[in-house]
């Protein structure tokens, strides 16, 4: 076998082969850190996953991954992570100008716990500024392109790393979802891409966007990938009281189950007007596999539905309105270089700092937010989430598992919607509805247009369960099995 056939067989693994291919020492924590910055040099020019790759610390973990006992499930095996997730000593921005040169001196705790479970950190991953997006083109340094079709965006705002872990620069990377941000992007780059329940891992080191919607998820090339970086990452923080107290399963011992017995519930308001009849058709087929392996599949209604987008818009701009006010160019971030006053440092470091999706945003929700539109706009839409939340509790009376579309389109032309925004918002019409119930949701392979690009299906639970949503994505993938398609970069 010469080198290069080497390097291929070694990234051709699942992060749970080579992680158990490590442990037992039949290849080297160096050999595969190697050969995915040797994948990164082949290929990020035309992807453009990552804004940044960290080899030298990557090779350094890699060599005390090799000189160590197995530190946990994921010892040895290179990961990528977004760049919204704090990492010691090396540079992160959110995708935004605003945050350049920004070295965090601590850990995410989601990095943290990753190192601790033994995975060695690649590098940082392009996402839209701040994860306000759902193409990653409104990155503040560059255009991230999807693997299975370089003219076509990966989906956002993790786009960098469903990008990263489909063309095999990776293993598998976390991602951050406000509104369908691991989802989406895993179903147009045929990855798993799985939002937990809010409140399941923590965001202390992460940078924020709207606090209440926010979760950090993994995105990988199985289910069973997924469920090992979920277990890593769970649990209660101490340094995040919003992170719940609830035991944390095994996300692996039940994951080949099957769906025998199972209810799986189909939305019929999650086929929405306008979605594509090739991924309409594939949810259909997808609810039929499950049928056919044992699962009872019947009609469901979620009939506050067609309200969630606005509430989204409205919360999650009053909270990013928030959030980004401390980004004044005074405390850190950038600060224009001839303001003459504090006025011009507050006005002139915004205007350069924010691209104009984050200015956008931030101008709805303080709109949202101020007096005399406070309780017509923010509150009624808090309680149409209530509404939304009690729509799903119903419906998982009935049923286990939720089955739809993790997006109403496959991949779209880069640039085709960027001068729409109402057109790329709705690309999160069948995600954000999950974020704001604060539940958990998967995005599996499920099928392949006829153009050629990558269809997801999407699995919602009960809060906390993201046990029976593995169980049902795991059985789904293992009889779609699309998990061997890769790009051809």
């Amino acid at each position: 076998m010469g080198t290069g056939d080497r390097v291929t067989s070694v990234l051709d693994a699942s992060l749970a082969d080579t992680a158990a291919r490590i442990a037992a020492k039949e290849v080297t924590s160096v050999e595969v850190t190697k050969a995915c910055l040797a994948r990164i040099a082949e290929i990020d020019g035309k992807v453009k996953a990552f804004l940044r790759v960290d080899a030298e610390g990557a090779l350094r973990e890699a060599a005390a991954a090799d000189a160590s006992s197995p530190r946990g499930p994921l010892h040895g095996v290179p990961v990528a992570l977004k760049d919204n997730i704090n990492t010691a000593g090396l540079e992160t921005t959110a995708g935004s100008r605003i945050l350049k040169g920004f070295v965090p001196l601590h850990d995410a705790t989601v990095t943290a716990r990753l190192r601790a479970a033994g995975a060695v950190v690649l590098g940082k991953t392009n996402l839209d500024e701040f994860a306000m997006g759902s193409s990653t083109e409104n990155s503040g340094y560059q255009l991230t392109h999807n693997p299975y079709s370089l003219e076509c965006t990966p989906g956002g705002s993790s786009g960098g790393s469903a990008a990263a872990v489909a063309s095999g620069q990776v293993f598998g990377a976390l991602g951050s979802d406000t509104g369908g941000s691991i989802r989406q992007p895993a179903s147009l780059c045929n990855v798993v891409g799985l939002k937990p329940t809010w409140g399941r891992v923590s965001r202390s080191g992460v940078i924020a966007y709207a606090s209440s919607l926010d979760q950090v998820g993994p995105l990988a090339r199985t289910v069973r990938d997924a469920a090992l970086l979920l277990q890593a990452i769970s649990g209660k923080d101490p340094h995040d009281a919003t992170s719940a107290s609830r035991a944390v399963p095994s996300f692996t011992e039940a994951l080949d189950g099957g769906v025998k017995g199972l209810r799986i519930g189909l939305p019929r308001e999650y086929f929405v007007e306008g979605m594509e009849p090739e991924v309409a058709a594939a949810i259909r087929e997808a609810a039929e596999t499950l049928r056919a392996a044992g699962a009872v599949v019947e009609d469901v209604s979620l009939p506050h539905t067609r309200y969630a987008m606005a509430a989204y818009y409205l919360i999650a701009t009053g909270e990013a309105s928030s959030n980004l006010a401390r980004y004044d160019g005074v405390r850190f971030g950038h600060r224009a270089a001839d303001a003459k006053n504090l006025r011009e440092v507050y006005d002139r470091s915004r205007a350069e700092g924010f691209g104009a999706e984050v200015k956008r945003r931030i101008m709805l929700g303080t709109f949202a937010l101020s007096a005399g539109y406070h309780d017509a706009y923010y509150v009624k839409a808090q309680r149409v989430r209530t509404l939304i939340a009690r729509d799903f509790e119903a419906v998982f009376q009935k049923v286990d598992v939720v089955l739809s579309a993790a997006s109403p389109a496959c991949a779209w032309k880069l640039g085709e919607k960027l001068e729409d925004p109402l057109a790329m918002y709705l690309m999160d019409v069948l995600t954000l509805p999950t974020n704001l119930a604060g539940l958990p949701g998967i995005s599996v392979p499920t099928a392949k247009s006829s153009a050629g690009l990558p269809i997801g299906a999407q699995l919602l639970g009960r809060p906390f369960d993201e046990v029976t949503v593995l169980r049902a994505a795991r059985a789904l993938e293992r009889e779609r099995s699309l998990s061997d398609w890769r790009p051809n970069v």
